[in-house]
């Protein structure tokens, strides 16, 4: 018998039904020779520094810094209750246990997700619980039958597997001691009152500078006055075309005097067609997506996404085996998946109304294990889904649509460029025109991009033409635009080598796969998450800024280093080698531990500078209405909208899961609720049918006859 330890039940589901094991049991599922179990992500988290030494318990500045001789784990914490362990994972690390430890298991698997967090978390688990059993690892891309049974074909010993286990119990600790150690002396030191911390990390710092010295740009940017002359020529055939004024590589002049000048002089002059070249070109389709550009991509096309949100679609499209592992840094993929692709892309093409012309090809751009770390680009598999939710079919879509793209016609185009040169005039300058016309729309056709054609009037070398009209036009330099998640993500992805948004450049690739950036295609939406959630930035419609706590501590916090891209880069880049074996992690931790013991010292002796003043309010409870049943206050709880007579045996409850209101995707609201009190009904809109449409209607909660309990009537609004 075999022990399969996956990272997520809906995994374990996942195997379980590749290996058609029917027989479920409490934490496991058994047959045909497997065990199949799981975790709920981490089951275990690092000691709070408390469990060290008990004069941890209360913050003082003399206690820091703090370096335990030994890291160890003990079960998570419950989320409500940070003192107790949660009951669900302290409950499944005993099943797990008593799995491990049955006499017929002769071997353990660990099929948690191939990347650090995932050798952890199934490590930390088998190795605290102890076993002198042969432990394997299940390295897969997805989660689909045919991966499942080929991989428990080719597993590898989990020794093999120690430089990534390295890599990321280094990160863990390095995390630990910098956010435990900096995060309390920061407080301490800049914080007037309690309730709050200042957060201080290795990932949140750097990425809150990014967006700072944006904020700083703009700010500091002086505007300055360029002109332009745009002249209107017409044709032998009476056609018209305009051109820009250009002197060398020149079209904005700082004095408009000049170009007035210039235009009174050639107002009366001819032009000739000094040059025009014709080329055709051709526009590739963009790279497959890696998690970084597939969260771009959605934040900036669709409203009310955030990098976060595409991270959850992703991979709920990932455990429901219908796309590939989504948290990879590469664009392209291993060539021995050719085969496999060319099936997916022919399922995928089949239903295309231009089926005919997707044509799959081993393309170099496609297929490059030189461009591949660890995990290949993201794509579609197999599987094809019947049911997603709306954010998973967006999500779903863009990756389907990204793989068809590589498969089409290459895009092409004709520029044409005309240079327009005044006769009988000394001027240096001259007029250039370009047009455009799209040959073959390719690729563009799968999303319905438009290319915008500007059309020239045919002119032959040597013609002449004459001066319809010359304009000379003001024009303001811009400030550089606020960050997005896109270009935040972007800058992290290369450290700060794309400060832009345009597409991609072979360096970036280099700088993406080499390891050094701003954290990892994995923590990247979290981190950009938490930096909203601890107010240190805000989102203005998809424009992220920084508040003014946020600038605070840019401008005052001591330790410069955690602002700095390239240190944060190089101790990122450190992490990778250690997961290739190349930098030990013992070197990496004794760099961390001199850091951190450096840096809370610097902050020890820094100038006392209120950065955060806390005042604390008690928070007033907001009434709804009356009960309908005894007239006292209905109040929000944690699971509902209840009486506050409930101690007194009022059963009045509105459930935040009301499983009538969930069938239509609903929940109550406060001013749902406040309706129902004040007026017995409600009018609700976007509800959603079985079949998926939307619809409004009237909702009432009104009191069996025979019972005390409340039930649903709903009229449908006409």
């Amino acid at each position: 018998m075999k022990l399969i330890l996956a990272e997520k039940p809906s995994v374990s589901k996942n195997i379980a039904d590749a290996l058609h094991i029917k027989s479920r049991h409490d934490g496991y599922y058994e047959g045909n020779g497997y065990i199949v179990t799981w975790a709920y992500g981490h089951l275990l988290q690092l000691n709070d520094a408390k469990d060290y030494d008990e004069k941890m318990s209360t913050w003082k500045m003399e206690n820091f810094p703090f370096i335990p001789p030994v890291f160890r784990y003990k079960v998570k914490s419950d989320p409500k209750n940070r003192e107790k362990p949660d009951k669900g994972a302290q409950k499944q690390l005993k099943i797990i246990q008593k799995l491990m430890k049955r006499n017929d298991v002769e071997s353990i698997i660990s099929a948690c997700d191939f990347d650090r967090e995932g050798q952890i978390i199934g490590d930390s688990i088998i190795y605290n619980l102890k076993t002198n059993k042969e432990v394997y690892r299940l390295l897969l891309n997805e989660w689909t039958p045919n991966e499942v049974i080929n991989g428990l074909k080719v597993l590898k010993a989990n020794m093999d597997l120690k430089p990534l286990q390295d890599a990321g119990v280094s990160r863990q600790w390095a995390d630990w001691l910098i956010g435990i150690n900096l995060t309390s002396a920061a407080t301490l030191k800049y914080q007037k009152g309690k309730g709050k911390a200042l957060n201080i990390g290795r990932v949140l710092l750097p990425t809150l500078k990014i967006i700072y010295d944006r904020d700083q740009e703009i700010a500091n940017f002086v505007p300055e006055n360029y002109y332009k002359l745009q002249g209107t020529f017409l044709t032998e055939d009476n056609k018209t075309y305009t051109g820009a004024y250009i002197e060398g590589k020149k079209d904005k002049f700082e004095k408009q005097e000049y170009l007035q000048e210039i235009q009174a002089e050639l107002i009366h002059c001819k032009g000739i067609i000094a040059d025009k070249q014709v080329q055709k070109k051709k526009e590739y389709p963009p790279y497959l997506f890696n998690l970084s550009n597939l969260q771009g991509y959605i934040t900036s096309k669709y409203k009310g996404w955030t990098a976060d949100k595409v991270l959850k679609a992703a991979q709920s499209l990932y455990e429901k085996k219908y796309i590939t592992y989504p948290r990879t840094a590469s664009q392209a993929l291993e060539e021995s998946l050719i085969a496999k692709t060319a099936k997916v892309v022919s399922l995928l093409a089949a239903d295309l109304p231009y089926k005919e012309e997707v044509n799959f090809f081993p393309s170099k751009r496609v297929f490059d294990n030189k461009k591949v770390e660890s995990h290949s680009a993201i794509i579609p598999t197999y599987i094809l889904p019947k049911k997603l939710s709306n954010d998973e079919k967006q999500v779903y879509e863009a990756i389907k649509n990204r793989l068809i793209m590589q498969f089409m016609p290459i895009s092409e185009y004709e520029e044409t460029k005309i240079t327009t040169k005044m006769i009988e005039n000394a001027r240096k300058g001259v007029f250039i025109t370009k047009g455009k016309v799209q040959l073959i729309e390719g690729w563009k056709k799968v999303e319905n991009i438009q290319s915008k054609d500007m059309i020239l009037p045919f002119v032959r070398l040597h013609d002449e033409v004459e001066v319809k009209k010359m304009e000379t036009t003001s024009h303001t330099t811009q400030p550089p635009k606020e960050h997005t998640e896109k270009t935040l993500l972007r800058v992290m992805e290369t450290c700060g080598k794309n400060m832009g948004d345009e597409g991609e450049k072979e360096e970036d690739v280099e700088a993406i796969l080499s390891g050094f950036s701003i954290g990892t295609p994995a923590t990247r939406a979290e981190t950009i998450k938490k930096l909203k959630d601890i107010g240190y930035i805000t989102a203005q419609n998809k424009n992220l800024v920084c508040t003014d706590l946020g600038r605070k501590l840019v401008e005052i916090f001591p330790i410069k280093d955690l602002f700095n891209l390239q240190f944060t880069g190089r101790l990122e880049k450190a992490l990778y080698d250690i997961e290739k074996g190349k930098f030990n992690k013992q070197d990496f931790l004794q760099i961390i531990y001199q850091f951190t013991t450096d840096s809370v010292h610097t902050i020890k002796k820094d100038e006392d500078v209120i950065i955060q003043e806390v005042s604390y309010s008690k928070n007033k409870t907001e009434i709804l209405g009356k009960c309908p049943i005894c007239g006292h206050p209905i109040i929000e709880g944690m699971k509902g909208f209840g009486c506050s007579n409930w101690k007194n045996g009022c059963k009045f409850v509105i459930w935040k899961n009301d499983k009538f209101l969930a069938t239509m995707k609903k929940k109550p609201t406060k001013t749902m609720v406040k309706a129902l009190l004040k007026n017995g009904e409600a009018t609700v809109k976007g509800l959603t049918s079985k079949k998926g449409n939307k619809f409004d209607a009237v909702l009432k909660y009104k009191k069996n006859k025979d019972n005390d309990y409340f039930s649903w009537e709903m009229d449908f609004l006409k």
